[in-house]
């Protein structure tokens, strides 16, 4: 019992999906991720999409941490902009759950890490910004979204430039780091609080963390497909976040 007792729950949203010949709605989870959280000593809390805030807001009491994993994107009426041409699918009830759940891990300090749809999501619940469409919007040669196109998860796509005194610097014991790369969207207003800790070769931020000893970390590539296979260095983000939810379930 005890050593279940030190395992932290740490909470993980889904996603809406179709699928099968009929069509009905799902809503569901990459597995990488809950493997990831697992190997690290977790055991992750499913937060289904719901427009009772009160029930999730349940469910996330009952976590000692929350990861924000990746996904469609961010409705940019959060940020106060229109619709780009080339903004992608969204998902009001998603982004309502999530917005909160940052929220709320933001505000009681509680170990909150996200990952690509996740680094975007807290940056515009702090009061953050996006670039709705990169290619569109930011001068670069860089395809941010090659490992979509070419559906390598695992390929090491580009590098990664870590600020040397930053926290992920720390758990990842290097400054320089190759990464995945799947998104089409980008901050472009960093939220107050944070500093960016990660850049792409193009000057994208790939990774932010608070400025103050809060353990919120974003990064923009998915290191759940890269622990185990490509780059096991990545491992180390998921065991320091899972070490924190536990130091939170202890206090």
């Amino acid at each position: 019992m005890m050593i279940h007792a030190q395992r932290p729950l740490i909470g993980i949203t889904l996603m809406s999906s179709v699928v099968g010949t009929d069509n009905r709605e799902l809503q569901a989870v990459r597995p990488t991720y809950l493997r990831a959280l697992e190997t690290a000593g977790a055991v992750p809390l499913i937060i289904y999409l719901t427009d009772d805030l009160d029930a999730i807001r349940s469910l996330y009491d009952r976590c000692a941490g929350i990861l924000l994993p990746g996904g469609d994107d961010v409705d940019p009426a959060y940020y106060g902009e229109e619709p780009h041409p080339h903004l992608g699918t969204v998902d009001r009830q998603r982004d309502a759950v999530e917005l909160a759940l940052a929220r709320w891990a933001a505000t009681d300090g509680k170990p909150l890490l996200g990952i690509c749809r996740g680094l975007q999501v807290i940056n515009v619940a702090l009061g953050g910004s996006l670039y709705q469409d990169i290619p569109s919007q930011v001068a670069t040669t860089l395809d941010h979204r090659a490992n979509t196109r070419t559906r390598a998860w695992t390929e090491l796509t580009h590098p990664l430039t870590i600020v040397p005194d930053s926290r992920l610097a720390t758990i990842l014991t290097t400054e320089h780091i190759g990464c995945n790369t799947m998104h089409h969207q980008a901050v472009k207003t960093l939220a107050p609080g944070l500093r960016p800790v990660a850049y792409a070769p193009d000057g994208i931020i790939e990774a932010f963390e608070t400025t103050d000893d809060h353990y919120l970390l974003a990064v923009q590539c998915h290191p759940e497909h890269l622990w185990d296979t490509s780059e096991p260095r990545w491992r180390a983000l998921f065991t320091d976040f899972v070490a924190a939810c536990r130091q939170w379930q202890l206090a």
